[in-house]
């Protein structure tokens, strides 16, 4: 029996409106989406495998269009064509054409547009094009994807790979991506001439080897309380924020925008969700009755609203807050970020508290593998006993020689 072939017309086209597939013979169907929308698909067969191929919207092409599109896709069949691998083909082709106009700075503009929402920071995106360009712009900024090679990455980095070590080391992390991007869509094709291992690590020294690794400037654990009493004279959100900080023993983003909806006053519990940490871990902090205090002075300070320390625009302080505030005080010789290492140096002198309870509190990850299978825990109730005896710690002025170790017995 003959195949039947053109089955459609155009009253039965008018009538179908339910979702499915409609055959018009020789591989061609009227598609009909949940949303009524209607399609051309090419149904076909080719070495044992089913393929499915849109030949364009029915609103676009007519039935006598379809057919014709259906049977220069056969006659490719005839001759042993994928006519969906050609079509691919021919789009990578465009693609790798239109190369010839795309520049650098669109296809940055366009990277940061995309991952932007996934970046857990605002700022994030500002630091990507401020980067940029400062540095890859003047020199490739302007020039096609297909053109950017190894000598005008290395015309980029070499001037700042010595003297500006962790920006230049992130600028070409950011290239990178970049032009993995670009391949991915079909911009550009090879190697990426900004890839570290087995590309550039051949010709630049290690980041690690060039730069001296610069700790966060902080105050002696033995002189935090003295300096805890002066900052409680000044009373303003930054002071309040600043506290909080070194009480939680905390990242200064972190505490800047926190919400109250992660805080549980009754349970004496912060909880910070994964996309605010550096680890993309939530982590959960345990408040000491000294943190609790500062958080009832804010409430009666700034109120209660989406943040615990709220800006000037809808966001929270700016994370320059804290550092004018020390610039104020006159410790300008002082980080905000260096807190955290006067708490880690105060858990190691003078608490007899296991590393890893000192290093969770910090929200570090364990780096021994065998003591990480056994730490899975929060070890809550630890880190609840260590950041009381810190508050009480930073609440207590002492001389210089007068240093009263916290010798606390707690279970492994």
């Amino acid at each position: 029996m003959a195949r039947s072939i053109n089955r459609l017309n155009a009253v039965k086209l008018a009538k179908m409106v339910k979702s499915g597939y409609y055959p018009d013979g020789d591989n061609l169907y009227l598609q009909v989406s949940p949303t009524g929308a209607k399609s051309w698909i090419f149904r076909f067969t080719l070495d044992g495998k089913s393929y499915e191929m849109g030949l364009g919207s029915f609103t676009t092409y007519t039935l006598a269009e379809a057919r014709e599109r259906a049977t220069a896709n056969r006659k490719l069949l005839t001759d042993g064509v994928n006519p969906l691998v050609m079509k691919r083909e021919q789009q990578l082709s465009r693609r790798m054409a239109d190369a010839n106009i795309i520049t650098f700075d669109k296809a940055a503009a366009d990277f940061i547009v995309a991952h932007s929402p996934g970046w857990r920071n605002l700022k994030h995106a500002d630091q990507w094009r401020n980067t940029l360009d400062a540095y890859a712009s003047p020199v490739f900024g302007t020039l096609p994807l297909s053109a950017i090679n190894t000598a005008m990455v290395l015309r980029v980095l070499n001037p700042i790979w010595t003297t500006k070590t962790e920006t230049a080391s992130r600028l070409r992390g950011r290239i990178e991506r970049i032009l993995d991007w670009a391949k991915a869509q079909g911009y550009r094709s090879g190697d990426n001439p900004a890839a570290w291992r087995g590309h550039l690590d051949k010709v630049l020294p290690k980041p690690e080897k060039v730069a001296k690794v610069e700790h966060h400037p902080a105050i002696p654990w033995k002189e935090i309380g003295a300096f805890m009493q002066e900052v409680r004279t000044i009373h303003n959100l930054s002071s309040l924020a600043l506290q909080f900080i070194i009480l939680t023993a905390s990242r200064t983003s972190e505490v800047l925008n926190a919400r109250w909806s992660e805080i549980d006053i009754d349970a004496a519990l912060w909880t910070i969700p994964a996309e605010r940490m550096k680890a993309e871990r939530e982590h959960t902090v345990p408040l000491s009755q000294a943190a609790l205090d500062v958080l009832e002075k804010v409430k009666a300070e700034a109120g209660a609203g989406e943040y615990v320390f709220p800006g000037r625009k809808e966001s929270g302080l700016s994370n320059m807050a804290a550092l004018k505030l020390l610039q104020r005080m006159g410790r300008s010789d002082l980080t905000v970020h260096g807190f955290r290492s006067t708490f880690r140096d105060w858990c190691s002198e003078v608490t007899d508290y296991p590393n890893h309870v000192a290093e969770m509190a910090l929200a570090h990850s364990i780096g021994d593998k065998t003591e990480a299978a056994y730490r899975r825990g929060e070890l809550l109730e630890k880190r609840r006993a260590l950041m009381n005896d810190w508050a009480v710690y930073c609440a207590t002025v002492r001389s210089t020689g007068d240093v009263i170790p916290i010798r606390t017995k707690v279970a492994v």
